[in-house]
């Protein structure tokens, strides 16, 4: 990139839609979500207009610059720097007044400042009538409404830009005279109140339909039970719509594995090596990806959709005394959600949180929810074992049992955050601001671009870096024999008394350890080991499964366990590797693993032994 002419800062509240304006600017599809505190670090993008090259810095999204959390610190020590030639500063059309008293901050810091009224288009439907000429009188610096979703007025801003940079207009005269902070504060609050009252005729149901939404999905009676509701229905969308990709994807992955042994075969390698190869490394990544691919694909543009259109902090909300009493921070909430689709990804969302101590908390905890990858699990379980049968009645009866055992995760979520916070990261837990935002229309297109490029296959890449080594390590298990039996049968006998101990055997014990890469290849790793057939063995119905796992040993006790073993064990190697890369230490990540270990293995142990008491 060229060295720019001139620099823009781009500032603003959340939920202004500065990362659209950014992307409209700049033509980089960043990722806007729509929740407050998103963006934690600084984004930078570049245009070129009439011919002169002008960088973009899409500043945090801060109410004030009297700095209380990292988000507001990056805004202000930037703004106040002097490294950009120009502010530009976004505003909500639909409610200008919160908006005006950072436009009015920044003013006292920095000069020449551009202020875009965005979303015009929301306004216009809500009934709020504007006069923008009026404010820009009153403020004394440029102001241009936009659309930017639509494109509408980005011209114009430009131009404005261009203007400002090359020609700024004299510097405005204070909009409040000098007082203490506190003064200071409430005097722009003031200020603020006045200038969008000029500017702005908001008519009194222009927020009816948000209100009305409101009271159904964030009161105390039917926030909870719809937020159960829409939860519900993405997991039986993901979980129904991905069967059929994941089989089609796996009969066409599966169907490469020969002539690719022929092909290794042609190049001279020895017919052991191509083995550990194919039926190794191939056939576990090609596992991973056609078991991960669909359900993520689905999950993430259907969470990025709740996310788009407003809800995502409802459930903040809703959750945020929940979280309270656990000492832990109510955004905790929306990187569990997140876990729902891939703990990796809840991990990274953990972002948002702006407390190291609750960040961590948050980490540490957020494989006690089940990702996307042990659901197929817990389903085949449930369903064969305590909703076996056949008919509408078993499919209800198994989604109450599944949802029982994520009710029960999250509660194991608030009892570990809260033992956490309660010893090894005790603190005074933070205050943060919460706002909810105008339900919006989702950007079904974006949403589905960015929601495949960002989340799935980012964690696909890394499911499949772990995967491939996995899938060799999984094949001498099964292939390397010593005294005429293969070291798998060595490692699941050395299992086997802790199995017993709890409710298990050695051989599941081993399944869930060699499926550190991804929990999808649990089941196929366990069948393997029964059959020994020496590599990753499919199913073909429920009632093969069944009959296979009868034929081993399992009763209902077995199933039980597995279960609560299948909720509560150590996260994936991809979750790992992102623990690693988010904490920066080895000891976290190593309690991150030992936490949900730990706890499962208590739990199947006191279940176990429950059971043989009562008989």
């Amino acid at each position: 990139m060229r060295e720019p002419s001139y620099v823009v800062a781009l500032a603003g509240n959340p939920n202004v839609g500065k990362s659209t304006v950014f992307n409209a600017l700049t033509h980089l599809h960043q990722h806007t979500g729509n929740w407050p505190g998103k963006t934690v670090a600084v984004a930078r993008g570049a245009y070129t207009y009439q011919g002169e090259d002008y960088a973009v810095v899409d500043l945090p999204g801060t109410y004030s610059l009297f700095a209380e959390s990292a988000e507001e610190e990056i805004a202000r020590d930037f703004l106040c720097s002097g490294q950009a030639d120009v502010t530009l500063v976004v505003a909500d059309a639909t409610c200008l007044e919160r908006n005006l008293n950072l436009l009015l901050q920044i003013m006292e810091k920095t000069y020449p400042v551009v202020l875009c009224v965005n979303l015009l288009d929301e306004a216009a439907h809500k009934g709020i009538a504007l006069d923008l000429a009026a404010l820009e009188d009153a403020l004394g610096v440029p102001v241009v409404g936009t659309a930017a979703r639509d494109g509408e007025g980005l011209e114009t801003l430009r131009r404005v830009l261009r203007q400002a940079v090359r020609a700024p207009l004299p510097p405005p005269p204070r909009q409040v005279p000098p007082h203490e902070e506190d003064q200071e504060a409430a005097a722009l609050m003031a200020r603020a109140a006045e200038l969008a009252a000029l500017a702005a005729r908001v008519p009194p149901d222009a927020h009816r339909l948000d209100r009305r939404l409101d009271r159904l999905l964030t009161s105390r009676r039917t926030g909870l039970l719809a937020m159960l509701a829409l939860l519900g229905l993405v997991f039986w969308l993901t979980i129904a719509g991905a069967n059929v990709p994941s089989r089609l994807l796996s009969q066409v992955l599966g169907s490469l594995q020969e002539p690719l042994r022929a092909l290794l075969l042609q190049w001279g390698l020895p017919a052991e090596v191509c083995a550990a190869l194919c039926d190794g490394v191939y056939r576990t990544v090609a596992w991973v990806v056609s078991v991960m691919l669909p359900p993520m694909a689905i999950f993430f543009p259907l969470f990025t959709l709740l996310e788009d259109a407003g809800y995502l902090p409802r459930v903040a909300f809703n959750l945020d005394r929940c979280f309270q009493w656990a000492g832990a921070h109510g955004r905790q909430s929306l990187t569990m959600c997140m876990g729902f689709g891939c703990n990796a990804c809840g991990v990274m969302g953990c972002r948002i949180i702006d407390s190291p101590r609750e960040r961590l908390i948050a980490i540490l905890t957020n494989a006690f929810v089940p990702c996307n990858g042990r659901l197929p699990t817990l389903i085949a379980v449930l369903t064969i074992f305590f909703a076996f049968g056949g008919g509408p009645g078993s499919s209800l009866l198994t989604a109450a049992l599944l949802l029982g055992a994520i009710v029960a995760a999250v509660g194991m979520t608030l009892l570990i955050s809260r033992l956490l916070s309660r010893t090894v990261l005790r603190g005074t837990p933070s205050s943060f601001a919460l706002e909810l935002p105008p339900y919006r229309r989702p950007r079904v297109g974006q949403v589905l671009v960015r929601s495949v490029l960002d989340r799935t296959l980012f964690v696909l890449g890394r499911a499949v870096m772990v995967a491939a080594p996995a899938g060799l390590v999984i094949w001498l298990t099964a292939n390397v024999t010593v005294g005429g039996a293969p070291l798998l049968t060595y490692l699941a006998d050395f299992l086997d008394p802790l199995g017993t101990l709890m409710g298990l055997d050695g051989m599941i014990l081993l399944a869930f350890l060699l499926g550190f890469p991804a929990n999808e290849i649990v089941i196929p790793i366990l069948l393997m080991g029964y059959l020994s057939t020496g590599s990753l063995t499919d199913y073909q119905d429920l009632s093969h499964l069944r009959q296979l796992l009868l034929a081993n040993g399992w009763t209902w006790q077995t199933a039980l366990s597995a279960v609560v073993f299948t909720l509560f064990h150590f996260p994936c190697g991809t979750t790992c590797a992102t623990i690693r890369k988010e904490t920066g230490s080895l000891r976290w990540t190593l309690l991150a693993v030992a936490l949900p270990t730990a706890v499962g293995i208590a739990a199947c142990t006191a279940l176990h032994l429950l059971l043989t008491v009562l008989g």
